[in-house]
Formats: structure tokens, C-alpha cells, sequence
């Protein structure tokens, strides 16, 4: 068997988790195994469940216990399964891996048929590993189709904003307060919103509840700073943004010496981490509408230029 290991990429990591049935059958999910190491750390008590049983056969199964006997004894791997010191000692040695805060540390491990993702929790009253098992070439295509990210578009049926798979969107509802949600990606027309019993939506059909209800739905991810500084364009004055207020103000800060307003407002952005994509997002919103879709930092180049898109706007999705 040949097995390669590696820090699990940030898409992946939404993956080091229980999906939902409609993403379980498109990743072909086969199960998961979770274990703690006991109050000494030097134990091992697994538990699996299954997610399908057609795809967990007993060719799986030896594989899968040749898997978890590299992921023990082979020094390649690290070793991190031989106690919760060992577990500990390997990723404080893969920081890169670290995520949730650093409290979680993700990795992917692949054999010619399987994908095998693991989530290391390296403490004492703790879970210490969860081993999500997927057909490789399913969780792959799967992948790739939710790189294209989430469409959410108006009720006349034209994309107004994307997300990638896992970001989060906030609902805008009448006279009620605001809730954000985590959205995942189906296919090109299907949503999952939230995670309730009732969080798989078409998209046309999400569009049309929106509208119903007299509700405005806009993107959280890519996220837009909380303040950002820009150019207003017909008077070229430095102005002042905050998300999802309408409108801006005139800066009472000065140009820095020797600088335009455009290059104080890119000093004082840089020094809050703000993106000229982001603050021509920002400017969008602020005098478009927080639901516009030119307040979406991912439709700009990183020079705050309009990404010119190859795709026409077609009203097709139904």
C-alpha cells in the first residue's frame, strides 16, 4: 500500500467533519473513527461509525487497519498515534496544520482508492483523533466542482455575489435582527443554508423566500473590514467607510506629506490589513447598497480594478 500524508489544505478541512447526507453522497463518505488516548494518553479506544454501507467493504476495512498501523508505528508518519505526547510533540512540529484557533490541528492522507482526513486533538479530556474516510476520486471531483463557489442571485435570477464553499452570508430580515449562516456547496444550483432540516435550497427557490419575506441577503466571506479608507472619485477627497453604513465621510486626516490621498488612504489601510480589493468593495457598498454585487471584494484585482469577467449574466438558473 502506498500511503502519502500531508498538512490538509484549508478547503479540506471542511471535509475533518460530519457532512450532511446530500454531501456525504456526493463525496462518497464511508465512515468515520474516533478514539481517545485514556487518562495516561498511552491507550487507544476507537470507535467507528459507519456512513455507507455499500462503500464500507471488507477490502476497505483491511485497508483502513493498514492505514492506522502506519499512522502508529511508521516514523514517517510521525508517529502520532502512538500516545497523546507522541500526538502533541507532531504538531507542535506542524504548526501549519493548525486551525479553529490553533485547538485543532488537519492532515490528508491518500492511497490509490481512499482519501483519508484527520482531525488531532492533542489533550487530556478530549476526543484526541476523528479519521474521516472518503472515495478519493469522489471527494476530488467534489472539490473541484466547490471551487466555483456558491452562486446567490436576485429574484430576476441574475448572480449577485459568490462565496466559497464553507463562507458565510448574513440575512438581512424586516424589522427583525440580522443572522449570519455557513453555507455549503451542492452543485452548480444547490445550497445547503445553515444546517437544519430544511437547509437544502435551490437557488432560484432561496431567491424567491428572500423576496417573499422581504429579506436582503449579503456576502460575510470574502469578508470586508470593519473601516477602510478610499478616494471618492468625482472630488477626489480622502473619505472614511464602515461597513454596511450608508454612505462615507469626508476624512479630517491629513494627507500625509508627500503623498496623494490615494496613497494615504493605501498607508492606512495596509496598516489595518485592508486590501485595495476590499476598499474598492467598500466603496461599492457604501454608495451602491450593502447588496450590491459590486460590494464583494473577489470581483476586484489587487489593484482595487474591476475584474472583467468572461461570463455573461444569463437568467438561466432555474
Amino acid at each position: 500500500m502506498e500511503l502519502t500524508f500531508r498538512a490538509a489544505a484549508p478547503a479540506e478541512r471542511l471535509y475533518i467533519a460530519r457532512q450532511s447526507t446530500q454531501i456525504e453522497g456526493q463525496t462518497g463518505s464511508v465512515g468515520h473513527l474516533q478514539a481517545d488516548m485514556g487518562e495516561d494518553g498511552k491507550g487507544f479506544f476507537p470507535k467507528w461509525t459507519s456512513h455507507r454501507e455499500s462503500l464500507d467493504t471488507e477490502d476497505f476495512q483491511q485497508e483502513f487497519e493498514e492505514v492506522l498501523e502506519a499512522l502508529v508505528g511508521d516514523e514517517q508518519y510521525g508517529g502520532f498515534l502512538k500516545s497523546r505526547d507522541a500526538m502533541r510533540d507532531f504538531c507542535r512540529g506542524h504548526q501549519e496544520s493548525g486551525y479553529d484557533s490553533g485547538f485543532a490541528f488537519g492532515f490528508r492522507a491518500d492511497t490509490a482508492q481512499y482519501a483519508y482526513l484527520i482531525r488531532l486533538h492533542p489533550y487530556k479530556g478530549e476526543e484526541n483523533l476523528f479519521l474521516y474516510c472518503y472515495r478519493r476520486d469522489w471527494l476530488d471531483r467534489h472539490m473541484e466542482q466547490a471551487e466555483k463557489g456558491i452562486r446567490f442571485i436576485g429574484p430576476h435570477y441574475k448572480e449577485l455575489f459568490r462565496i466559497p464553499d464553507g463562507g458565510q452570508i448574513r440575512i438581512l430580515r424586516e424589522g427583525c435582527a440580522p443572522i449570519d449562516r455557513t453555507c455549503r456547496y451542492i452543485d452548480d444550483c444547490h445550497v445547503e443554508v445553515g444546517n437544519g432540516w430544511d437547509s437544502l435550497f435551490h437557488i432560484c427557490q432561496f431567491a424567491e423566500q428572500m423576496e417573499r419575506c422581504h429579506n436582503e441577503v449579503i456576502p460575510l466571506t470574502p469578508p470586508l473590514p470593519e473601516k477602510c479608507f478610499t478616494v471618492q472619485p468625482s472630488s477626489g477627497e480622502l473619505i472614511a467607510i464602515e461597513r454596511y453604513k450608508p454612505g462615507y465621510q469626508v476624512s479630517p486626516m491629513a494627507y500625509f506629506k508627500g503623498k496623494t490621498p490615494q496613497q494615504t488612504a493605501d498607508v492606512l489601510n495596509g496598516d489595518m490589513g485592508v486590501t485595495r480589493a476590499q476598499a474598492a468593495a467598500m466603496l461599492a457598498g457604501a454608495t451602491l447598497g450593502w447588496t450590491s454585487s459590486a460590494a464583494d471584494p473577489s470581483r476586484y484585482n489587487k489593484r482595487g480594478r474591476p475584474i472583467q469577467s468572461h461570463r455573461q449574466d444569463r437568467g438561466e438558473a432555474r
